[in-house]
C-alpha cells in the first residue's frame, strides 16, 4: 500500500488564460504534516490547490476626464487604458485658448507625443513599471441596440459603440468607461457597461470634511481665566484629549466664560485670539475673527476659506492683504472663468479686458466695500489709489497669472471650487519666496459642469493639506451680508 502525505509550500508564478490575459495562481501544498512518520519517505502527495487571481480591468477615458487632468492615464495601477480616437478629436478642438482645459489637452497630447514616439500603437504603449498598457481604439460600428436607443450620431455615442466593442471583446475582464459627465454613465449602465466617476482626486467622505474650528463646552474656567491673563496655555493645561491640527481653532466655553483660541504649531501651545480690525473691516463673529488671524499671521503661508455666499470670505482675504501692504511687494486677487451656458467668452463683444470685466466684477465690489468704510480724503483711502495705479493691487483672471513665478506677493482665489485638483496644485506650485496664497469659495455651489462636492480643487485642498504646519482653514457658517441674504441662503 502505498504512503500518503500532506505537503505545504506555495508556488506563485504568472500564467496566462484564455485571451492571453496574465493573472496569478496560488499553489498551496502542506509540507508540516506526515501521517505515517515511522514509514519513511511518501510514494503518495496529495496536493491542496486554490486559485487566486487578481485580473487586469480596462478604462475607456471619456475626454472630459482627460481635461480635468491631463496625467490621469497614470493613476490606473496595472490596468489597461483605452482612449477612443474620438477623445483625440475632440480634444484637438480644446487645445486652442487660455482656459485651464486648453493647456489641459494641450500638455496631455504632449505626453501622447512622448509616450507613442515611434512604437507601433496597435500592441499597446507601456505606461510603466508595473502600470498597464495605453491603446488608442478606432471607430467602431453601433450595434443595434445602440442604434435603436440613440438616433444622433455624437462624440458620446461613438464613445459608447467603442466601450460595447470591447466589452464584447474581452469577456474575461471587466471593461470600464470612465466619465465625469453623469449622463454619459447612466447611458453606458443601460447598455450593460461599467461605468464609473474618475475618482482618483476626490474626498471620500465630504460629510467629515476638515473644519478647522472646534468647539469645547464644560472647559475649565481657571484655563480661561489663565487664557486671558497669560495669553497662551499649554496643550497640557488645557486639557484638550484629542491632539489639536496646526493651526486649528478653538470656541472654549464654562457655564460662566469664553475664549476665543488658536493652536500654535511652531509654540506648541494654545494662544488666545483676539478681534482684529483689517483696513476698516471688522470681523462680526468667531469664525470671521479667526478667518483674519489666520489670513494676519506671516507663520501661515496657506490658508482655505470655506462658506456660503455672505459669509465674508473674499471680503476678509482682501481686507486682510491691504493691510500688509506694506510686507508683500504685489496683492493679487483672481478667479477661474467658467463661462454662462459653457459658452467661451470669446462670444462676448469687446477686447480681452471687456470681455473679462463682467467675471471680475464681484471681486471689484469687495474693493468698493473695503474704499467706502474711509473718507475720499483720508490716507487709507489714498493707499487703496496708489496700489491699483502702481500695479500692486491686480484683479484679473487666473487664466492670467499661467507660467508666473509669484514671489512676495499676497494671492488670493476666489471661487476655487470651480477648480480641478490639479489646477490647485498648479497654482500652489507657482508660489515663490515669502508668498502667501489664500483660497476661497463655497463647495456647495459649483458652477463647473464636471465638478461635485467631492472632486472638487477647493475640498481636495483643504483634505490634503490638514495637518501641515503652514496650512490653516475654517468653515464660515454664519451669513453676515444682510439678513434677506441669509433668509435665502438657508430657506430658499
Amino acid at each position: 500500500m502505498p504512503k500518503l502525505s500532506l505537503l505545504c509550500f506555495n508556488i506563485i508564478f504568472k500564467r496566462h488564460h484564455r485571451g492571453g490575459l496574465p493573472g496569478l495562481c496560488r499553489y498551496q501544498m502542506n509540507m508540516d504534516f506526515n501521517p505515517f512518520p515511522d514509514r519513511g519517505k511518501p510514494d503518495i502527495v496529495i496536493v491542496n490547490k486554490t486559485i487566486n487571481m487578481k485580473r487586469p480591468k480596462t478604462f475607456i477615458l471619456d475626454t472630459n476626464v482627460i481635461l480635468h487632468d491631463s496625467e490621469c492615464i497614470y493613476n490606473f495601477e496595472d490596468n489597461d487604458v483605452v482612449i477612443p480616437i474620438t477623445v483625440l478629436e475632440e480634444l484637438d478642438k480644446f487645445k486652442r485658448g487660455d482656459d485651464q482645459i486648453n493647456f489641459q489637452a494641450r500638455q496631455f497630447v504632449r505626453i501622447l507625443d512622448e509616450l507613442v514616439g515611434k512604437s507601433p500603437i496597435d500592441k499597446g504603449i507601456q505606461l510603466g513599471q508595473g502600470k498597464g498598457k495605453l491603446y488608442i481604439e478606432l471607430g467602431k460600428p453601433y450595434s443595434d441596440q445602440l442604434k435603436a436607443s440613440f438616433r444622433e450620431d455624437i462624440p458620446d455615442h461613438r464613445i459608447l459603440a467603442i466601450a460595447e466593442f470591447l466589452r464584447d471583446k474581452h469577456t474575461t475582464r471587466k471593461v470600464i468607461l470612465v466619465s465625469k459627465d453623469v449622463n454619459l454613465r447612466i447611458k453606458a449602465k443601460s447598455l450593460h457597461v461599467e461605468a464609473e466617476d474618475y475618482k482618483n482626486d476626490k474626498v471620500e467622505d465630504i460629510e467629515v470634511l476638515y473644519q478647522g474650528i472646534r468647539e469645547i463646552k464644560d472647559f475649565d474656567e481657571q484655563s480661561i481665566a489663565k487664557l486671558y491673563e497669560n495669553n497662551f496655555l499649554s496643550v497640557e493645561e488645557s486639557g484638550i484629549e484629542k491632539k489639536p491640527f496646526p493651526n486649528e481653532f478653538f470656541i472654549l466655553k464654562s457655564s460662566h466664560a469664553s475664549v476665543l483660541a488658536h493652536y500654535n504649531v511652531f509654540r506648541t501651545r494654545l494662544e488666545r485670539v483676539d478681534k482684529k480690525i483689517a483696513f476698516g473691516i471688522r470681523p462680526r463673529n468667531a469664525e470671521q475673527t479667526f478667518s483674519l488671524q489666520a489670513l494676519m499671521d506671516p507663520e501661515i503661508k496657506l490658508v482655505s476659506l470655506t462658506g456660503k455666499a455672505g459669509t465674508g470670505k473674499t471680503l476678509l482675504a482682501l481686507a486682510a492683504a491691504i493691510a500688509q501692504h506694506n510686507i508683500y511687494d504685489q496683492i493679487m486677487l483672481a478667479r477661474p472663468i467658467v463661462a454662462l451656458s459653457n459658452r467661451d467668452i470669446g462670444f462676448l463683444p469687446g477686447d480681452a479686458e471687456e470681455k473679462v470685466s463682467p467675471y471680475m466684477q464681484p471681486l471689484f465690489d469687495n474693493l468698493a466695500v473695503i474704499k467706502r468704510c474711509f473718507d475720499t480724503h483720508t490716507h487709507e483711502h489714498h493707499v487703496i489709489e496708489d496700489l491699483q495705479k502702481d500695479d500692486r493691487l491686480v484683479i484679473c483672471p487666473l487664466a492670467f497669472i499661467r507660467g508666473r513665478s509669484l514671489s512676495n506677493c499676497y494671492f488670493i482665489i476666489d471661487e476655487a471650487q470651480n477648480l480641478t485638483p490639479h489646477e490647485v496644485k498648479t497654482i500652489i506650485t507657482r508660489a515663490g519666496e515669502g508668498t502667501k496664497m489664500v483660497f476661497t469659495g463655497d463647495i456647495q455651489q459649483i458652477d463647473s459642469p464636471y465638478l461635485d462636492m467631492q472632486s472638487n480643487g477647493l475640498a481636495y485642498l483643504t483634505d490634503r493639506m490638514k495637518g501641515q504646519d503652514i496650512f490653516a482653514h475654517i468653515n464660515l457658517l454664519k451669513g453676515e451680508r444682510s439678513y434677506l441674504a441669509e433668509l435665502a441662503s438657508d430657506l430658499l
